[in-house]
């Protein structure tokens, strides 16, 4: 059976990137990949043809759809919205309209660019490790929050004085469906998980611990682990080739999914998936929409071919196609082919370019 993405090309560099993962995907049409897709206004672009940063017809199409194949949203022109109507409120909306409370953030380190990474190339060559962070939970979307003045804050807060707040919270289910996730990833690559908490602190953590405990004996042939986030966040610098799967809360999972990124050299190269219960997710690259380098042709389009397979991996269960696409991604990089962000002051190439050498590569890879 057919299946169908929604594509999501957004703003700043998101359509350049963009661009240049349809050309894969088109590429591994005519050689038999039983996919269609359709184009969606979304984010910035949404809002200056539509007047919504979500648009009803985008989220339409995104919720009939199998996949969403997202590029990138935002930029300064956007800030000057109501917080509401930003194009960052629109992607935690639909995050939540698909009830995508799974986010996968791969590290993995090519060979070629170990010399990139801020860490000495022994601690990262060979890195692989994958980041399952909650999304949609914990303290970013827990009641009560705000800010309020001292005379409603009350207990003795002095006056003149403002105080914010917010609630980090977690039900049992939500915290069992994040682990069941973790556990099946791992289960799919070396069988060890690490849960990270904060519980010699925090009870919304004990609770944490507790559940995953629970959930792991559900899963005899992973190893499961318990590591608080500060300590985490320090073996990530120390030694990162000790962790397979990390699985953890919103918050910490934002951290330390944004530090493990740059152990690679560039976030640039990292893919990332959102999902629901049954697999169905939005893929994206990890970077922003770099409206700085925006229409200079100069853009990394790998992170967004890397989401596509991804999503072919993950949502399709056609394994076959994704690692037909990283190898041809390894071939490129073995080539020796360099966007700007990861060419580490030699020569690089366009973001068409990039594209270009990615779809002949497919050709190489297939006949190998």
């Amino acid at each position: 059976m057919s299946k169908h993405i929604t594509v999501l090309a957004g703003d700043g560099i998101g359509p350049e990137i963009m661009t240049e993962a349809l050309k894969v995907l088109d590429a591994l049409v005519a050689d038999g990949l039983d996919v269609t897709y359709e184009e969606q206004l979304f984010g910035g672009a949404g809002h200056d043809a539509k007047g919504s940063c979500l648009p009803d017809e985008t989220l339409a199409a995104c919720q009939k759809s199998d996949a969403v194949l997202l590029g990138a949203i935002g930029g300064p022109v956007y800030d000057q919205l109501p917080r509401e109507q930003r194009p960052e409120k629109a992607l935690l909306a639909l995050r939540s309209k698909l009830d995508l409370f799974s986010n996968l953030r791969p590290a993995m380190l090519y060979p070629e660019l170990a010399d990139a990474s801020s860490l000495k190339s022994e601690l990262v060559a060979g890195l692989d490790l994958m980041i399952l962070r909650e999304l949609t939970g914990g303290i970013y979307f827990g009641e009560p929050r705000g800010i309020e003045n001292s005379d409603q804050a009350g207990g003795g807060a002095p006056s003149n004085e403002r105080r914010g707040y917010n609630t980090m919270v977690y039900n049992e289910s939500e915290i069992a469906r994040i682990a069941h996730s973790g556990f099946r990833i791992a289960s799919q690559r070396n069988g060890r998980l690490c849960s990270v908490d904060k519980a010699n602190v925090l009870e919304v953590s004990e609770l944490w611990r507790e559940v995953v405990t629970t959930v792991g004996q559900e899963y005899p042939d992973v190893e499961l682990s318990h590591m608080y986030v500060d300590n985490a966040a320090m073996q990530l610098i120390r030694a990162p080739k000790q962790f397979d799967v990390m699985v953890t809360s919103n918050l910490f999972g934002d951290i330390l999914s944004d530090a493990a990124a740059m152990l690679t050299g560039s976030i640039g190269m990292l893919p990332s998936a959102s999902l629901d219960s049954s697999g169905k997710g939005m893929y994206e690259p990890v970077h922003g929409s770099a409206p700085d380098i925006t229409g200079q042709g100069i853009a990394n389009p790998l992170a967004t071919i890397l989401s596509l397979a991804m999503l072919l991996r993950y949502s399709f269960d056609d394994a076959q196609a994704a690692n037909r696409i990283e190898m041809a991604v390894s071939q490129v990089l073995a080539d020796g082919k360099r966007c700007q962000d990861i060419a580490a002051g030699a020569e690089s190439i366009s973001t068409k370019a990039m594209g270009d050498a990615v779809v002949e590569a497919l050709n190489v890879v297939a006949v190998a």
